[in-house]
């Protein structure tokens, strides 16, 4: 099999991360591996769909950190995207805010790809849907925090009156903690700077603030729109802010825990499966609070080497094994199921 996985861009990538978790475990299990970048696609005058590509060495690599150095001298290559079986979308559009043409670049030529018979990770069409948090607003009500979307000022001061100033203030479109700000009593006087700070860049979300969030929460991967999970070890961690920080990613300081998946956070996952089937998704990881989603990760969730560490199995076997029954399936049944669905078989 040739899978690509599309990111924003070499630099930003990271020995730990889960993209190159993923793509070192096709690597070891004979699969050939190569990088795609916003910059890199070219629509030919003969409509073939190519990509100046990063392959990586053909090499046995023991670890994910030897795999990742070898991406330094990773050769470009001319590929057309016919001859590539899986192509996954790993990018965090809200990166490339700055420059918008790189934002969708993945979902547009992803679905191009996909009319060519390319099996596109997640669904690119439901991706387009899903490129700002207003998506999240899609899943039911019970799963949700009551939460309200505005630009203006009165209605989040109206909410945070509501809500007794105790809520949570972050941006429409962003990822990874960023422009998160938590309301109490002790910061009310501080509403309207945060307003201010948010609103720059858009839309605010304003969301009830869930009291079991002190204990930080829990990132819990789905696959296929089931809870990820091998000898009953499910792909999940907690995730603990620091002391002086409301923001529990881990890259925003956050520590990451072992954690025991119960009944409440696998009625969760259930409740909201048939959307994320419905949708394509395939590989997802949902922040959960008590019995609250704070957050749905369609395109780039973090943290599957910390599940794989602290549950002592590799996530990443089941997931690679995933795509290639995906592939199988696809040429059994040349043209029977359209992306969409290939994605969650």
């Amino acid at each position: 099999m040739l899978i690509a996985f599309f990111i924003n861009d070499l630099e930003r990538e990271h020995p730990g991360y889960t993209t190159t978790i993923l793509a070192h475990q096709a690597a070891v299990r004979g699969h050939r591996v190569c990088y795609l970048t916003p910059s890199d696609f070219v629509l030919r005058p003969d409509d073939s769909l190519c990509a100046h590509a990063r392959f990586m060495p053909k090499k046995k690599y023991k670890e994910a950190k030897d795999f990742f150095e070898s991406l330094k001298s990773a050769r470009v290559e001319s590929v057309d995207l016919a001859e590539v079986d899986v192509l996954m979308l790993r990018n965090d559009p809200s990166i490339d805010a700055e420059t918008p043409w790189a934002m969708e670049a993945g979902i547009l030529f992803g679905r191009e790809a996909a009319k060519r018979g390319v099996i596109v990770l997640n669904d690119p069409d439901s991706l387009g849907r899903a490129i700002n948090k207003l998506y999240f607003q899609s899943f039911p009500s019970e799963a949700r925090a009551e939460t309200l979307i505005t630009r203006n000022e009165s209605d989040i001061k109206a909410f945070a009156k509501a809500h007794k100033n105790n809520i949570i203030l972050k941006p429409l479109q962003g990822s990874g903690g960023s422009g998160v700000f938590k309301l109490d009593d002790s910061a009310k006087s501080n509403l309207n700077q945060m307003i201010e700070a948010i609103g720059r860049d858009g839309y605010i979300i304003a969301q009830a603030y869930v009291p079991a969030a002190k204990k930080g929460d829990i990132r819990f991967f789905l696959m296929n729109g089931e809870p990820l999970e091998i000898d009953g070890k499910y792909a999940a961690l907690r995730r603990v802010a620091a002391s002086d920080d409301i923001r529990s990613n881990i890259h925003a300081g956050g520590k990451a825990e072992a954690v025991e998946i119960g009944k409440t956070e696998l009625a969760v996952a259930e409740l909201i499966r048939p959307k994320l089937v419905a949708d394509g998704m395939f590989l997802v990881g949902i922040d959960i609070v008590g019995d609250k989603i704070l957050e749905v990760n369609v395109f780039s969730p973090g943290n599957l080497g910390s599940c794989s560490r602290l549950a002592g199995v590799d996530f990443s076997v089941r997931i690679v094994e995933a795509m290639e029954r995906k592939v199988g399936i696809a040429s059994q049944y040349a043209h029977s199921f359209d992306n969409r669905h290939l994605a969650i078989l």
